[in-house]
């Protein structure tokens, strides 16, 4: 999700170069081998920056409930006070329909709920049962903080996908630099400014930049990278940061199949999909991508998109109120492409109208042979939605295993043995029945990807353990103390054997 830009720095101290946004600094210090960004417009950091950033939690300041319950009550009283201006921000980067802004705060609200009331459960350390031999030692896992981490926020949903995260880096009693997605700029330049107001310099800042400032703020040693985004970048994020071993989550996207058969509710089901590809202009990282429909339902099943759509959108979709914006040119060019390559070979099954000036595409269904097709070659992210017709279950599986693991499959209808055999057969970041998006919404519920689809997991206690370092603790007293294990060797390796085993 953000253009890469890779500079290599070898000689001179200070080397200035072109952006898009303008002159920029990058600064290279040989005895430290750190990197400062200086990016116009916008406050540089540094290495000594993070470890001013790390200091409290080295200190032992940050470790206490009191002050990880301070830091998510001042996120709570960010996202309640400037709900307006959030929606206001979301309007003006994606034109987002007022409820689906809400829907930024209100799943942000939840998780914040969610990690208030399992708090102290989650930091309590858990006791690990010790063997025969090694008792009266007691052992346990005990949950710290890592230190100072990274969170690269994503454009299509700029202010929740952000500081999601951030929820759970706080309760994991960490401190946080958030470089927000220059793509949705006054969503970024929002968050920069509330940051400040509710959070002191030393537990969260905000560095706002284009593609560059991101590129060089993963080379510093910061103690766990968090990015949200697209799977090229991701890569670059992960490149970035094997110079310092640096521990990286990548949340990402990809081919998400949504497969349809017999025993289906058609029109909730043409319903929910049309939803799925109209909600944020099809923007989300867990949208349907592509529709697998057994042969036998195509027609029907088309039929109800169509008739869902004109009630959801009305006749015309592009005057539709309830319909987000493409956030660029050139995202609305890439799609209106593959749009335009199909409406030449008469493949648009529905939709197709497009609006450049406002950067509006209406969901249209495009009807599709086989994997091989243009719109099949890259995550859509989009309002766009190819229609691939399949004999049954067992082709659709294959289908999907021939592909990337995706970070969602959709099952609508079926059987129960057909859902444990699409489980079974199939490896992706999350699966939902009947519906769509939904499970991303569900703060207990770990999301994240797998292969393609990412590494790692938040959300809830998957967030906490994410954002924190599992330290194994033996504690054993002095006053038995077996003569046994020390050399010379008394205890015969069989009775060893037997006592261990």
């Amino acid at each position: 999700m953000l253009s890469h830009t890779v500079l290599m720095t070898t000689e001179a101290s200070v080397i200035p170069f072109a952006t898009d946004a303008g002159k920029d600094l990058r600064i290279f210090d040989h005895c430290r081998g750190t990197v400062t960004v200086q990016n116009a417009g916008t406050r540089s950091f540094s290495a000594t920056d993070l470890e001013e950033l790390r200091a409290p939690v080295i200190m032992g300041t940050t470790h206490p409930e009191a002050w990880r319950r301070l830091q998510l009550e001042r996120l709570h009283t960010l996202v309640c006070d400037h709900e307006q201006d959030v929606l206001d921000a979301l309007v003006q980067d994606l034109a987002k329909p007022a409820l689906e802004g809400m829907a930024e705060v209100v799943t942000l609200l939840q998780e914040l709920k969610l990690a208030r009331r399992k708090l102290r459960q989650w930091m309590r350390p858990q006791s690990v049962r010790v063997p025969l031999v090694q008792k009266p030692g007691r052992a346990q896992l005990t949950r710290e903080p890592l230190g100072c981490v990274l969170l690269i926020g994503p454009w299509n949903l700029p202010f929740s996908l952000t500081l999601w995260p951030l929820v759970s880096a706080l309760a994991a009693g960490n401190t946080a630099v958030i470089k927000p997605s220059e793509q949705a700029p006054a969503t970024a330049e929002l968050i920069e400014r509330l940051i400040p107001l509710h959070f002191p310099d030393d537990v969260v800042r905000v560095v706002n930049g284009d593609a560059s400032v991101a590129a060089n703020l993963v080379r510093l040693k910061f103690d766990h990278i968090f990015f949200t985004g697209g799977g090229r970048i991701g890569a670059k994020v992960l490149e970035g940061a094997a110079a310092n071993l640096t521990p990286v989550t990548l949340e990402l996207g990809g081919k998400n199949p949504a497969v349809v058969l017999p025993g289906a509710d058609l029109q909730v089901t043409a319903r929910r999909l049309i939803w799925g590809k109209g909600f944020n202009a099809g923007q989300a990282c867990v949208a349907p991508d592509h529709l697998m429909v057994e042969r036998s339902l195509k027609s029907q099943l088309v039929q109800a998109i169509t008739d869902q759509r004109r009630a959801l959108y009305g006749a015309n979709p592009l005057e539709s109120e309830h319909m987000a914006a493409l956030i660029s040119d050139r995202h609305y060019e890439r799609l209106q492409g593959l749009l335009q390559t199909a409406q030449n070979e008469g493949r648009v099954l529905l939709g197709g109208e497009c609006d450049p000036v406002r950067r509006r595409i209406a969901p249209t269904l495009i009807s599709i042979h086989d994997g091989r097709d243009p719109l099949m070659a890259d995550e859509l992210f989009g309002p766009l939605l190819p229609v691939l017709e399949v004999d049954d279950l067992d082709d659709a599986i294959t289908r999907i295993q021939d592909e990337d693991k995706p970070l969602a499959i959709y099952l609508f209808g079926g059987h129960s043995g057909e859902q444990q055999k699409l489980l079974r057969s199939t490896s992706s970041g999350t699966v939902c029945f009947n519906d769509v998006i939904l499970q991303a919404g569900v703060p207990g519920l770990a999301f994240g990807g797998v292969g393609a689809s990412g590494m790692g997991s938040h959300h809830g206690e998957a967030g906490f353990r994410t954002f924190s370092h599992e330290r194994s603790v033996l504690k054993r007293p002095f006053w038995l103390d077996l003569p046994q294990r020390y050399p010379p060797y008394t205890l015969k390796p069989k009775t060893f054997r037997r006592l261990l085993s």
